[in-house]
């Protein structure tokens, strides 16, 4: 009967009666049905989280288009006892009515949740599987190098957030700019840009790619359209950037430590910069769920899937390596051997180190 489910049984989705102003989200499911065994993990996921939120019945069905007057599923219990399906005694009619309400009473409900369950589990391992291929390919994007950036954190009217960081990814200034409603002070922007542009020497601006994104990118043109090459005749670089997870570091104990007299507000910015100077570097920064790379995050196994992020991230930094010397504590942990401790002292040997060397002026 197992076999036969999974290789017939129909997945049904129906809204609830009364919730369809409620579960608009939900509205593709309001009458679906698709075979059990080739639901996608990602209409698998939605159809659940529309259960669990009151708004969606879901129920397997099995030989719903049988025209015999015994539904196979029927038919084989039968046979599994040797009773007649047609003709017979007397009690062969009544075995046969006990077979199948056997059937629709408990063997149906028995599998009904086995097979939920199951699909459920295919769906969860499908969605982490493409989380961490996600991430994987995020950690690995190829880094900008050691190269003086500006990071655009956009905003309407909060204004856009500017950081520049140097070629090792220190912070050398911040700004707020606001060429957007309701100030819409563009020359005020497009100043401020070329003078931190001219000023820093900057190769590459970071652009996110929030809220506002593109019209960011249309002041960056512009701002470039308008500014004379350097020495070299070369002008910076702009490249739009995913901000995934900037807000949840700006507010950070990391970010904290790392940038104490620094509002939350430009921490963003100062992300966004970095993960184009060397994304995998500033990535391993944030718990790797937040980065927002997978589908119904929030409702897979939270132990499954952060155990497999985990394990992306550290395969990424042991694959491609860190400086030691110039490598943050949050990466250094990552790698295979080290602990938070450990990593947390080499850096601080390292500080200690520099400065000794800056006193002596040797740096």
């Amino acid at each position: 009967l197992r076999t036969h489910m999974k290789a017939n049984a129909v997945l049904k989705a129906k809204v609830v009666e009364g919730k369809e102003e409620a579960g608009a989200k939900f509205r593709d499911y309001f009458e679906h049905s698709e075979r059990w065994a080739n639901a996608p993990s990602h209409r698998v996921l939605a159809m659940l989280r529309g259960r669990n939120e009151d708004v969606l019945t879901i129920d397997l069905a099995v030989d719903e288009d049988a025209t015999t007057p015994v539904k196979p599923v029927e038919r084989m219990v039968c046979e599994a006892y040797a009773i007649p399906l047609a003709g017979g005694g007397p009690a062969d009619g009544f075995l046969r009515d006990v077979a199948r309400w056997a059937w629709r009473v408990k063997l149906s409900l028995h599998l009904n949740i086995d097979l939920m369950g199951e699909v459920r589990e295919r769906a969860e391992e499908e969605a982490i599987r493409v989380f961490a291929r996600n991430l994987k390919d995020l950690l690995l994007a190829a880094p900008a190098g050691s190269r003086a950036t500006m990071g655009l954190d956009p905003g309407i009217r909060t204004g856009v957030k500017v950081a520049v960081v140097d070629g090792t990814g220190k912070l050398v200034a911040t700004s707020t700019v606001y060429p957007f409603q309701p100030r819409n002070d563009v020359a005020g922007a497009s100043a401020e840009l070329a003078h931190l542009i001219r000023k820093h020497k900057v190769e590459l601006i970071s652009i996110g790619n929030g809220t506002a994104s593109r019209e960011t990118d249309k002041l960056a043109a512009d701002v470039l359209s308008l500014l004379p090459p350097d020495e070299n005749g070369k002008k910076p670089i702009k490249v739009v950037v995913s901000e995934a997870g900037a807000s949840v570091y700006s507010a950070s104990a990391t970010a904290a430590a790392e940038m104490p007299d620094i509002d939350v507000s430009l921490r963003g910015a100062v992300s966004i910069a970095r993960r184009l100077q060397d994304p995998l570097a500033e990535l391993v920064k944030i718990e790797p769920k937040s980065i927002g790379v997978g589908q119904y995050q929030h409702d897979v196994d939270q132990h499954r899937l952060a155990k497999a992020l985990d394990a992306v991230v550290e395969d990424a930094v042991n694959a491609v390596g860190v400086d030691l010397n110039t490598a943050s504590a949050s990466l250094l942990a990552r790698v295979s051997g080290l602990g938070t401790s450990l990593a947390e002292a080499i850096v601080a040997r390292s500080e200690e180190h520099t400065s000794e060397l800056q006193s002596r002026g040797l740096t």
